[in-house]
């Protein structure tokens, strides 16, 4: 069976996270996505190593870790589109598209003809995303952005790291490019919404995304606590700003993650740690008591978690119901059972490293199979089947525009 998207043809002009994250999420819906990279040197991500992917006889390759985890199942076709036989084949591209990607500057790719007013010229049904720091609008829409830096401007660092007072206090950015992931999800949400809205209406759509309002928008309750209260929620190191116990606590031996959720998980803890009586102090009845009373709860909750092991409260806590769990190491994870019953590793075939192993991706649908067992291309893998099966260049042409440069 062919993949929900298996009808719909994906030109993807951008490079780095954000829009090769939303490529790779069409290209496992089935999506054909034709990745147009510079010729010669690629995606800026093949080079941000080490590690490299090594061939198959364990040597190092040009093809970075990061490349992989944003561009499997894609097609690579490389056009340097800064000459303007290039831009004629880019175009050709878009003509025979339904959505294209991007994040270049505000205006960046005007110049070479492939904005969307020039796009939509020669494909009036042409879906066209822009990804870009801020957006096309406002004060700010000529800067660059960058995932670090947005996850300041933000506000996300104001809530993520311990506070000021304490050792190691400060601001902490997120351990993956958090901003850069969600925008690249938004970015395939609308995509999907506008392909929609074209299949009622026969009309394309532009779409303007910027990581900062992405930002924004993903302070989910923490923008709400300050709208609501008027007041900035700061940071809690591993605590929770509306839920109490539901943070990383020490046993005899170890870390676990504490998660009460609700009243009565936080008393069937209370049983289980021997402690019934907290479950009926006045303090702590009511999850809005126990986070007014926060510092004297998990005062006494540090030390009743320091009495057992990491995995005798595991093990106490799951039989009760009580939401709770390791902190594990990457490699805790992908030995995790049922991260691997849930496929979340792959090993894809690769031609230029036999197999190599990949992240699977998180989607599961009943009918409609999924395309994540295709490897991210190598350098230009794909321009005979784009440029001569697609678009029809002779040899002779094909030959001609790689002494040129243009390919």
């Amino acid at each position: 069976m062919a993949g929900p998207l298996s009808h719909i043809r994906v030109l993807d002009l951008s490079r780095v996270l954000a829009g090769p994250w939303a490529g790779q999420t069409l290209a496992d819906l089935g999506a054909e996505v034709l990745k147009v990279e510079r010729p010669g040197a690629g995606d800026d991500t093949r080079s941000w190593g080490p590690p490299f992917l090594a061939d198959r006889e364990g040597r190092p390759t040009s093809d970075a870790a990061y490349f992989l985890a944003a561009n499997r199942g894609k097609k690579s076709v490389t056009i340097d589109f800064t000459q303007p036989e290039g831009q004629e084949l880019v175009r050709r591209l878009a003509s025979e598209s339904d959505i294209v990607l991007e994040n270049f500057k505000v205006g960046g790719l005007a110049k070479y003809g492939l904005d969307y007013p020039s796009i939509r010229a020669i494909n009036p049904a042409v879906i066209y995303c822009s990804i870009t720091g801020f957006g096309q609008t406002g004060p700010y829409r000529n800067r660059a952005g960058y995932d670090f830096l947005i996850q300041g401007m933000g506000g996300l660092m104001s809530v993520t790291g311990e506070p000021d007072e304490l050792p190691g206090g400060g601001p902490v950015k997120t351990g993956v490019a958090i901003v850069d992931i969600f925008t690249g999800m938004y970015a395939a949400t609308s995509v999907l919404a506008a392909l929609a809205h074209r299949e009622r209406t026969g009309e394309g759509e532009y779409i303007d995304l910027a990581l900062l309002d992405v930002q924004v928008a993903t302070l989910a309750n923490q923008a709400t606590n300050y709208l609501v209260s008027g007041s900035s929620p700061v940071r809690l190191g591993n605590a929770h700003p509306n839920i109490v116990p539901y943070q990383a606590l020490a046993t005899s031996d170890g870390h676990i993650i504490l998660a009460v959720g609700n009243d009565a998980q936080f008393a069937r803890f209370c049983a289980v740690a021997d402690r019934p009586e907290l479950a009926e102090d006045e303090r702590f009845r009511s999850n809005a008591d126990r986070v007014h009373n926060r510092a004297e709860l998990i005062a006494i909750i540090m030390e009743v978690l320091k009495q057992r092991t990491r995995a005798e409260w595991i093990a106490a806590l799951e039989e009760a119901g009580v939401p709770c769990g390791p902190i594990n190491t990457i490699a805790e994870v992908f030995a995790n059972p049922q991260v691997q019953s849930r496929g979340m590793r792959i090993d894809v075939p690769h031609t230029g490293a036999g197999h190599i192993p990949l992240v699977g991706s998180p989607m599961k649908f009943s009918r409609s199979p999924l395309n994540d067992r295709q490897a991210p291309p190598q350098l230009g893998e794909h321009n005979d089947e784009i440029l001569k099966g697609m678009l029809g260049l002779a040899d002779e042409e094909l030959e001609r525009l790689r002494g040129t440069g243009i390919i």
